[in-house]
């Protein structure tokens, strides 16, 4: 789909019961949201009873080099070949462990579709202010 990149990986809670149990996980990216990225984590990444958290793309690209984020989405970079990312839910959180090798080629096509900098000329803020008045 035009407009659209989506990047299936694997993921590890490195400090759970059981660190080395993979979890199935996607990266998205759709050009109509610009800004954003979506992270889903699931049994079959995609399916229902999956967990899906959407953060900004500048965030996962400066957690790649440093540790980035104050809020509930909080990334940085893991032992060697990894990235972290923190996901907070009231009193919880989770600490996932993404291949960074993965995270750079994701990041990589999405900055194909939206360049850097060029993400508010994506934005159809009047199909937006459509759907806000209707």
């Amino acid at each position: 789909m035009p407009g659209f990149t989506a990047l299936d990986t694997t993921a590890r809670l490195p400090y759970s019961a059981h660190p080395h149990m993979p979890v199935r996980a996607q990266l998205r990216f759709d050009a109509a949201l610009p800004y954003g990225v979506c992270l889903v984590l699931g049994p079959d990444g995609v399916e229902d009873g999956a967990v899906t958290w959407y953060f900004a793309r500048e965030l996962l690209n400066d957690g790649c080099y440093g540790p980035a984020g104050l809020g509930d989405v909080r990334v940085g970079p893991g032992r060697a070949g990894e990235v972290r990312v923190t996901l907070c839910a009231r009193a919880e959180q989770a600490v996932l462990s993404l291949p960074a090798a993965d995270v750079a080629a994701f990041l990589h096509d999405s900055y194909v579709l939206v360049p850097p900098g060029s993400e508010s000329d994506w934005l159809d803020l009047d199909a937006a202010l459509a759907r806000i008045t209707a």
